[in-house]
């Protein structure tokens, strides 16, 4: 199965580089991208928008010879819906990796645009429980290869089309929540809810991790994307 692996803001391909083993020796056939734009100068980021960003995965889906899953990490879930709603017939599954399946007209988030770029805001910009598993090398490390991603991709909101992309299977890798906790939290999440609530097939599977378990856990983090895969 090709596996098409969609890093969250500020990564690239190499985020998903301890996970490859762990895929590979299942059986698969992974491709970690790195997305239009990312750590571009603003002259050759500012056309960039979500919609290429979607189009790059699209492209990916269309090269492989049959169906495959598509992997997104946080912002990159965004993403992943979005190619899952262009080509619901070519994707076997989508794996939301502490993300969640965003509703049409969802956006990622809004950060400072600096430079006419969105950089990487450093970790006092996140939630204690997001980064409480990431030690300070690590931390350190992470921060020094984050990317600058287009101005306008975190806020360009998503504009899902095909009502089939709901007989799509999902797996949500969460960090904080259990199966049963997690339905309770988005059961308040409005549209959000709605759109959970349309999937026909969907699962939780807890990590126990902050937002960046591939950083944080690596080796146990590949074991269940493998099998989640």
């Amino acid at each position: 199965m090709d596996i098409i692996l969609i890093p969250g803001l500020w990564l690239d391909a190499s985020s998903w580089d301890d996970t490859l083993p762990a895929l590979r020796a299942a059986g698969h056939s992974p491709r970690p991208l790195t997305l239009p734009g990312v750590g571009a100068t603003a002259a050759e980021s500012a056309g960039i928008g979500m919609t290429d960003w979607i189009e790059a995965v699209v492209a990916e889906i269309d090269a492989a010879s049959g169906p495959v899953v598509l992997v997104g990490h946080g912002g990159g879930g965004n993403v992943a819906w979005g190619a899952a709603d262009a080509r619901p017939d070519k994707v076997a599954r989508v794996v939301f990796v502490d993300s969640v399946p965003p509703p049409s007209g969802a956006v990622i988030s809004e950060f400072d645009v600096v430079d006419a770029v969105v950089p990487f805001p450093g970790w006092d910009s996140f939630d204690d429980d997001d980064i409480a598993d990431l030690d300070a090398p690590t931390r350190e490390a992470v921060a020094a290869r984050a990317k600058s991603v287009p101005a306008r991709v975190p806020t360009d909101p998503l504009q899902l089309t095909d009502p089939r992309r709901h007989t799509v299977p999902v797996t949500i890798l969460s960090g904080a929540f259990d199966d049963a906790a997690f339905r309770a939290a988005i059961s308040k999440w409005g549209a959000f809810a709605d759109e959970f609530g349309a999937i026909e097939d969907a699962q939780v599977v807890h990590l126990g991790s902050g937002h960046w378990p591939q950083f944080s856990q690596p080796q146990p983090f590949a074991e269940t994307l493998a099998r989640a895969v």
